[in-house]
């Protein structure tokens, strides 16, 4: 009942919103002096003012409990999620892009607090409208049955024209076609520091990656996201499929709150991790779907998994060589790296069975060096140049191999 009541919210208010678009062009901006978190006696409730009237959804996911709430499209700018909450029973708070054209607020709820109301309430005179949503506590089971996305026209997304091509293993004689995945996006901003946010850095040099990679005229290349956008895990790699990519790179600069982590590391698949860091790592980057209000209750890849082990013992090999070659060609540029450069662990974006895979971690924005690294452009620019050098090495080794395993 729930969720019909909050698709049929979305309906009306679409409808509204239609209308204000006539009078308003630009996005709508939010009134952070009109909106916050705070508890109730029985829930919590959250207030949204906004300069202008848009289409919005508002619904609630489980494992774990989360509150989203869907528009399109809200300019989130100047907005510091964590001086919206006031409220005990919020843990945490994100918004931002999640794909073009819609925007999203995550609340992560310390416990099952299911939607009761949900409307909004326009000024006349200003046009302005505030968004009301009061949650109250239910049981355990009520949150799981009333929790899910409501349906929306249009909303889901498909393979966006890219085509599926399964090409052979590559020889050394065509370009290299690189997929850059430049980490986290939209609602997922990842690491940040000191007016710095990992999605941000990861994007500005995958692009510039990308420039040095074409300006080299050995290689296609292609990113899983042009602008700061949400991408799911499953989408990264999906990507890197239709495009048939020989090689796919994830590009990160996490933090650490415990140890004094700093330098480059590249990781490669594995079903257990190399270390306990690697492990902790890998699982707040696995988050990442999660964090973004994914809802993954009917999600399952067991059996594919199983299918995948096969293609994954002539992967694997190619993707620790692709790794050495990067931790090399950094080396050489007479960059930073870790102490221990080489590792590995259950990264989601690596568990492509035919694709040669690795995550880069730049540097990590704990580390006062590294962040200032990431910053300068002339760091950037010896380690585009160093992948590079990489890339060209592999490709020239993984061809020979290539034609050994042939004979």
């Amino acid at each position: 009942m729930i969720r019909i009541c909050l698709a049929l919210v979305l309906g009306v208010w679409a409808v509204a919103a239609q209308a204000q678009s006539q009078e308003f062009g630009a996005l709508a901006r939010v009134e952070v002096a009109k909106s916050r978190l705070d508890d109730t006696r029985q829930g919590l409730r959250l207030k949204l003012g906004l300069s202008q009237g848009v289409p919005f959804r508002v619904f609630t996911l489980a494992g774990p409990p989360r509150l989203v709430l869907d528009f399109r499209e809200v300019d989130w700018r100047g907005v510091d999620p964590d001086l919206l909450d006031w409220s005990e029973r919020v843990t945490a708070v994100r918004v931002g892009g999640f794909r073009p054209g819609w925007s999203r607020m995550v609340v992560d709820l310390a416990g099952p607090y299911a939607v009761r109301t949900a409307n909004a309430e326009t000024d006349k005179a200003s046009g302005k409208v505030e968004i009301k949503v009061l949650l109250e506590e239910v049981t355990e089971e009520a949150f799981a049955a009333s929790s899910g996305a409501p349906p929306l026209p249009g909303w889901e997304r498909t393979a966006e024209g890219l085509p599926a091509v399964r090409k052979p293993r590559q020889t050394g004689e065509g370009k290299l076609l690189v997929v850059i995945d430049p980490g986290h996006g939209g609602v997922d901003p990842g690491a940040e520091r000191d007016g710095e946010n990992e999605k941000t850095l990861m994007l500005s040099f995958a692009r510039e990656l990308r420039e040095t990679l074409l300006r080299a005229g050995d290689f296609d290349v292609a990113l899983t996201r042009e602008a700061d956008e949400f991408v799911s895990l499953e989408r990264r790699v999906a990507i890197a499929h239709e495009l048939g990519a020989d090689v796919f790179l994830s590009l990160h600069a996490d933090a650490l709150s415990e140890g004094r982590a700093r330098g480059a590391t590249v990781y490669t698949l594995a079903d257990s991790a190399s270390d306990e860091a690697s492990a902790a790592l890998a699982e707040r980057h696995n988050r990442a779907n999660i964090l973004a209000g994914i809802d993954l209750t009917a999600t399952d890849d067991v059996v594919a998994d199983v299918l995948m082990d096969l293609a994954r013992m002539e992967t694997q090999p190619r993707s620790d060589q692709l790794a050495r070659a990067i931790r090399l060609g950094i080396k050489e540029q007479g960059l930073p790296l870790n102490s221990r450069p080489l590792r590995s662990a259950g990264f989601s974006v690596l568990k492509s069975p035919d694709i040669p895979s690795v995550l880069v971690e730049l540097g990590f924005l704990s580390s006062s060096r590294d962040l200032e690294n990431l910053r300068d452009p002339e760091w950037r620019a010896k380690m585009a140049a160093g992948i590079r050098d990489a890339l060209q090495a592999w490709r020239v080794a993984d061809a020979a191999a290539a034609r050994l395993v042939r004979h």
